[in-house]
């Protein structure tokens, strides 16, 4: 946590114990927290071991964990151990401003103007982009992000998607694959035209053939980079963007991401240094980075990021520079199924990214994975930065989680786990040699697999698709967009296993009138059944399968004078009725009909074919059950 004196400026962090006797003590300096004991942190295990005994976690009679803590650690894709409590924090990160940046670019922060609120376009209309593009500037926007080329806008109609627009008053961002340098001239001659003086330009030219290299796999020189450079030269624009988002799309951790992100840099200072010299070369790059809903990774990694550029930037002789830092809200975490809940991924991810320092912010519309975002979705997406700033004020404090042992100690193993990812990139050749190799995607392709493992288990929800899915919920059509650039790293979406069980269910009712169901053979009253037919309900909906129930019954002969016929049944009652009647139950109804009988929960009974629980392979189970239903036809 940190303090703000009266001008604004950031103080040392401090920790509780002593911001409590700041915001607790009158002005004659008497400590009204005096008369509290300290609490220790045995005091916090023991109150934890309560809890966890009435969860359950730990049994009654067993010899609770030592420590305590160990029960409610998590461990990220990294490795790094997520702790329930901190106590210090690693290392002193410096002051906001001065090297090694990790507390923010600049002394100030963001208090004086906020983060650059950037939308991106890539409609292929120049009419309807341009349109949109004055409604984005008119309505908070600040700076545009332009895709060009086959997956966007075509290059020869930038000037018709710009008409009206002021290039000495926003910032342009390029982002035109191998039409870059076409493009990068492009922009230069509008400006020229609009009598705008170089130095004046805002924004960059966007080449990026390492990042072009990553997405198609294709083999790019890296002469453009040293083009935009030289055609940048005299101007506010930054020549070369650093992609990252290659890297986290392809389902790579945030270590893995930033290794790639300082190994791409690296691999354009040593094709610049020599031409323009390592200080010009550090100036002509920005590097984006995505933000995810998991905030408090979020906001580490932008802060760890600017201290890995700087020993980077200390390690070949460039000024003290804080790395430029472009945040996007993540692709791979929409959905199309409930896209609504987008909205709220992308609140916490631009609060994230903003709270960690980056100096230009998108967030990416909700209905992105769909196709091409319509108004109302682009309003609601600069909207929500415009709230974070004007209504929240979160750029008026100077890095806010500076001072919070957790993201302190969150930040120094990022950096760490990602320096060495880097370290091993750099040992193979680095990037582009890295890349030929397959030492990234077999990387990637690793983390993507347990990613996916956690989704399927649903240890990672997903809500609105693997949890509390809506399978009445109307479909969100829209105009389909470009097809973006392919051929080299995947393209992951975290939801994309069980959304394509939901495509297939809705392809069965447009087909046959019906979509494909579990009987759910409810054993006794409403306060047996209730919580396992819930919980089975909730995840067959996840993969588009109806069901219908038996509702209380008090015998096997209720549960069959209910039963529809269906191929698949589930059980579903307390361990207690189960014992007395599920082996039964199985049988009469596979004499009825039901060729496959699966029952909710962990218990063994006779005749059952399959159990679904919490923490089960959900996707496995839900696509085996699309087979046999598929099949039953």
């Amino acid at each position: 946590m940190c303090i703000t004196d009266s001008r604004g400026l950031a103080n040392r962090p401090v920790g509780l114990p002593s911001l409590f006797m700041v915001a607790h003590s009158t002005a004659s300096g008497l400590p009204l927290a005096a008369e509290f004991p300290e609490p220790a942190r045995e005091q916090w295990q023991q109150q934890v071991d309560k809890v966890l005994r009435r969860s359950g976690l730990v049994p009654e009679g067993e010899q609770a964990p030592d420590p305590v803590e160990d029960v409610l650690a998590t461990e990220t894709y990294d490795g790094i151990t997520i702790h329930p409590l901190y106590t210090a924090s690693p290392a002193d990160p410096g002051a906001p401003g001065l090297a090694p940046f990790v507390r923010g670019s600049r002394p100030q922060g963001c208090v004086h103007d906020g983060w650059e609120v950037r939308q991106q376009h890539a409609h292929p209309d120049a009419a309807e982009t341009n349109r949109e593009v004055l409604a984005d500037l008119y309505n908070g926007v600040g700076s545009l992000w332009l895709e060009l080329g086959p997956t966007g806008l075509p290059v020869g109609s930038l000037a018709d998607a710009l008409e009206g627009v002021h290039l000495d008053m926003i910032s342009v961002v390029l982002d035109a694959g191998p039409d870059s340098a076409e493009a990068a001239a492009a922009l230069l001659e509008l400006a020229r035209e609009q009598g705008v003086a170089p130095g004046a330009l805002r924004g960059n030219l966007g080449a990026d053939p390492v990042g072009l290299r990553a997405r198609t796999g294709e083999t790019v020189e890296l002469d453009s980079a040293l083009e935009a450079v030289r055609l940048s030269a005299g101007s506010g624009l930054k020549a070369i963007t650093v992609d990252g988002l290659p890297f986290h799309d392809a389902g790579g951790s945030d270590a893995e991401e930033l290794g790639c992100s300082i190994a791409a840099g690296v691999t354009y200072l040593r094709e610049l240094a020599d031409e323009v010299g390592v200080d010009a070369a550090t100036r002509a790059l920005e590097f984006r980075y995505a933000a995810t809903a998991d905030q408090f990774l979020t906001i580490a990694k932008f802060r760890a990021a600017r201290r890995l550029w700087e020993r980077v930037a200390r390690e070949v002789g460039a000024a003290d520079r804080a790395q430029a830092q472009h945040a996007v809200t993540s692709s791979a975490m929409l959905t199309r199924r409930d896209p609504w809940v987008n909205m709220l991924r992308g609140t916490i991810a631009a609060f994230a990214a903003g709270m960690g320092g980056a100096q230009a912010v998108t967030v990416r519309p909700f209905d992105a994975a769909i196709g091409l975002p319509d108004a109302f979705s682009r309003r609601v997406a600069r909207n929500t930065q415009s709230l974070l700033l004007e209504e929240s004020h979160l750029a008026q404090v100077i890095d806010p989680a500076g001072g919070s042992y957790y993201v302190e100690t969150l930040t120094d193993e990022l950096a760490r786990a990602a320096w060495a990812w880097f370290q091993r990139i750099e040992a193979e050749g680095g990037l582009p040699a890295a890349l030929r190799s397959g030492l990234v995607a077999d990387r990637l392709a690793e983390t993507w697999e347990r990613r996916r493992g956690a989704i399927a288990h649903r240890t990672d929800p997903i809500t609105g698709v693997s949890e509390f899915p809506n399978l009445d919920e109307p479909a969100l059509r829209r105009d389909p967009a470009p097809a973006p650039r392919s051929g080299g790293l995947p393209r992951h979406r975290y939801a994309e296993g069980f959304e394509q069980l939901r495509d297939a269910s809705d392809e069965r009712l447009a087909a046959t009138g019906e979509r494909p169901g579990v009987f759910l053979a409810t054993l006794g009253p409403l306060a047996d059944h209730n919580a396992r037919a819930s919980f089975a309900r909730n995840l067959f909906a996840a993969g588009g399968l109806e069901t219908p129930d038996a509702g209380p019954t008090e015998s096997t002969a209720d549960v069959l004078a209910a039963y529809d016929g269906a191929p698949v049944v589930c059980l579903c009652s307390s361990n207690k009725i189960y014992a007395e009647r599920a082996a039964e139950t199985a049988r009469a109804l596979k004499e009825a009909g039901a060729r496959h009988v699966l029952l909710a929960g962990t218990s063994e009974i006779e005749g059952v074919d399959g159990r679904v629980f919490s923490g089960c392979d959900a996707l496995e189970v839900l696509q085996d059950l699309h087979r046999r239903l598929g099949e039953s036809r």
